[in-house]
């Protein structure tokens, strides 16, 4: 089993360890052979995901999704699912319309920036066992650098529109961005606290370790892993712009937001960065909290660690998309003051409750005392400031003219 779950990594090593090829080829060759999977493979995804999203939302609300799209010169039908290869057809053949007053080279190089950021933000992800395109020590602070240049890119689309709506909708998204960066980050601190280094694979590492006899040591089966990874996941939902979080693309506000100007691929782009920004984001949640490659079960390490990755990776995008099609948009005012007076001081307690699990470890009563007094040092501040958040965000009254 060892030799399927290393399978891509030995053929990489047959390639360019061929005799035949130049000494000064191969460290080229190694790139060309780590980064083309992830290009490959996530932009497929992302394919697959719009269909599974549009046909997954049609069945939560009771409605028809693409259910007969399939290859017209044959009767295959595929149900529906040759919905993404139309759809890819329109976007590059459809036409590129640019306003005239808008800055041209700005507005070109708007999707392109936003673009290669996220696909940076792979090559520190460790796919399996041995499959992290480039294991650097400080792979988590490299993911959330390239990151932060995300905002860049959506303020530049809308500056260059040249259009009051886009302008607002980037404003709108640079602001949410950098609110929810804050407490993505700090939630993220307190695995880089406890596992003690910045490397991905590293921190997958650290949870390999066992515990009652048959699971492996994952983050979140620790009151601060728990609550490190629920901060996570809502506001790395935020980050990527997730219902109920996608307020910058308001249609019945904004219009569709910074990339109203857009069209045809250069729209393309902007979805498809927005995936894979969610798709990259999910991987580092699962690297942190959820054990990377491992399995959850130690009899379960037979099955090849690329493929949990993945399996963990389809389950956030699914509950991703029950979110959707769930929950109802929120207000702005809602949304930023969440994101500053919860978020944000939850993010900051549960720092200090990582480190009081950290320094408790020889407390009489052993793993349940420590469990009982971290979950109490967490729900009371969540008490706390749950009824705060309420009554600064109380239900508005709302007066028509008659």
């Amino acid at each position: 089993m060892n030799s399927l779950d290393q399978v891509f990594v030995n053929l990489k090593h047959l390639i360019v360890g061929a005799s035949f090829w130049p000494e000064s080829v191969r460290p080229f060759l190694s790139i060309l052979l780590s980064i083309s999977p992830i290009l490959a493979f996530f932009p497929f995804l992302f394919a697959i995901t719009t269909v599974v999203e549009r046909k997954g939302l049609a069945r939560i609300q009771n409605r028809l999704g693409p259910n007969r799209v399939g290859l017209p010169w044959t009767k295959l039908r595929l149900f529906g699912f040759g919905q993404f290869i139309a759809d890819g057809l329109k976007m590059l053949t459809k036409e590129d319309i640019v306003p005239t007053a808008a800055d041209r080279f700005v507005h070109f190089i708007a999707p392109i920036a936003l673009l290669i950021p996220v696909l940076l933000a792979f090559s520190v992800l460790p796919f399996g066992r041995n499959m992290v395109p480039i294991d650097l020590d400080g792979g988590v602070l490299f993911f959330f650098a390239v990151g932060a240049a995300t905002e860049l890119s959506i303020f530049m689309a809308g500056w260059s529109s040249r259009n009051k709506y886009s302008l607002l909708g980037a404003m709108r998204a640079i602001a949410q961005m950098i609110s929810y960066e804050m407490p993505l980050v700090l939630s993220a601190v307190t695995v880089i606290m406890l596992a003690g280094t910045l490397n991905t694979s590293e921190i997958v590492e650290h949870q390999s370790g066992v515990v009652l006899g048959v699971l492996h040591n994952w983050h979140i089966f620790t009151p601060w892993g728990l609550a490190g990874f629920l901060l996570f996941l809502v506001s790395a939902a935020a980050e990527s712009n997730r219902t109920p979080f996608d307020l910058p693309e308001a249609e019945s506000e904004l219009v569709a937001g910074y990339f109203t100007e857009y069209s045809g691929f250069k729209f393309a782009l902007f979805f498809l960065a927005e995936y894979l920004g969610l798709f990259a984001v999910s991987g580092l949640c699962i690297t942190l909290f959820l054990g990377g490659w491992l399995a959850p079960f130690t009899f379960l390490d037979f099955i090849p660690s690329y493929l949990w990755f993945v399996l963990k990776l389809v389950s956030f995008i699914a509950f991703f998309i029950w979110l959707r099609g769930t929950l109802p948009r929120l207000r702005t005012d809602q949304l930023m003051s969440f994101a500053w007076k919860f978020m944000l001081p939850m993010t900051l307690v549960n720092i200090v409750v990582a480190a009081v699990w950290h320094l408790s470890i020889n407390v009489p009563g052993g793993v349940l005392t420590r469990w009982i007094i971290c979950g109490l040092l967490l729900a009371i501040p969540y008490v706390l400031l749950g009824r705060s958040f309420e009554l600064r965000t109380a239900k508005r009254t709302y007066r028509y003219a008659e």
